[in-house]
């Protein structure tokens, strides 16, 4: 799985100032997601920068916490002032920033503007690189069959669907099988799977069987939260399935095990 030496020439640079939104989850758990979000980036001819940030706001969000939704939105938006675009390697959090921080400040006529002003230049990277951009090659090769998750705020508030699919079309090795119901929830849902346990894993569980029956021996998503949600269920289940970012494999950045995966020991 090594990256196409012959299709390593960067694009025409498009002298476009990016703020990447790293997410908590990549932070903390899979920075390597955000590594190869920078190389995507830089490959295609930007300049990226990831400035001091925190959470989006999406777990007090969902849990009816405005209060603490607010303050954390604002210091977001302050953090993000200036980018020519803002790019996150996940739809939940650019969908929380581009179809709730507004609404957030209903009732603010000084923050409402800067937040609308925020979730106008506010993308997911892989509809930032085909929508905005014009990408539609990477120079990366995978050899294998893949099968995809479409993460349901990408899909339902941001209209990620056919942008990764046509990434990975021009991947070198890789061929895409789609599972049944690619479309639906995986059960994590952010603070759902904390809240309703028991629905989560049976929805979960739903999906385990789905990307089962394709055969394909890696899962592939653009969400972190759900990535970790599925790859946690295959490994309590013993399922040979590896699961990674989406970004990673068009990065042509796989040498980091598996997400839930231990790395190997090193010889003694």
């Amino acid at each position: 799985m090594t990256q196409d030496s012959t299709s390593k020439s960067r694009q025409e640079p498009r002298d476009l100032r990016i703020g990447l939104f790293v997410t908590c989850l990549v932070d903390l758990m899979r920075p390597s997601i955000g590594f190869a979000a920078v190389k995507l980036l830089e490959d295609a001819g930007c300049r990226v920068e990831a400035p001091s940030q925190t959470c989006c706001g999406q777990p007090a969000f969902n849990s009816g916490d405005r209060a603490t939704t607010r303050a954390i939105a604002e210091q977001v938006i302050e953090a993000f002032r200036g980018y020519d675009y803002v790019v996150a390697p996940s739809g939940s959090c650019a969908g929380m920033i581009k179809a709730h921080y507004p609404e957030l400040f209903d009732d603010d006529p000084n923050w409402r503007p800067k937040a609308e002003e925020l979730a106008a230049r506010t993308y997911e990277l892989t509809s930032f690189l085909v929508d905005v951009l014009g990408v539609t090659k990477v120079g990366a090769a995978f050899e294998g069959e893949v099968t995809y998750h479409d993460s349901c705020s990408g899909l339902r508030e941001l209209g990620v669907k056919s942008q990764p699919r046509t990434l990975l079309s021009s991947v070198q090795g890789l061929t895409l099988v789609e599972m049944t119901d690619s479309d639906v929830c995986c059960g994590f849902g952010g603070t759902f799977a904390v809240k309703y346990g028991d629905i989560s894993a049976a929805i979960v569980e739903a999906k385990e069987k789905n990307i089962e029956a394709t055969g394909a021996p890696t899962l592939l998503a653009g969400d972190l939260g759900c990535l970790m949600n599925m790859a946690g269920k295959l490994t309590r289940d013993g399922k040979p399935v590896a699961v990674r970012h989406v970004a990673e494999v068009l990065a042509g950045m796989t040498d980091e095990p598996p997400i839930g995966a231990a790395k190997p020991q090193a010889a003694t």
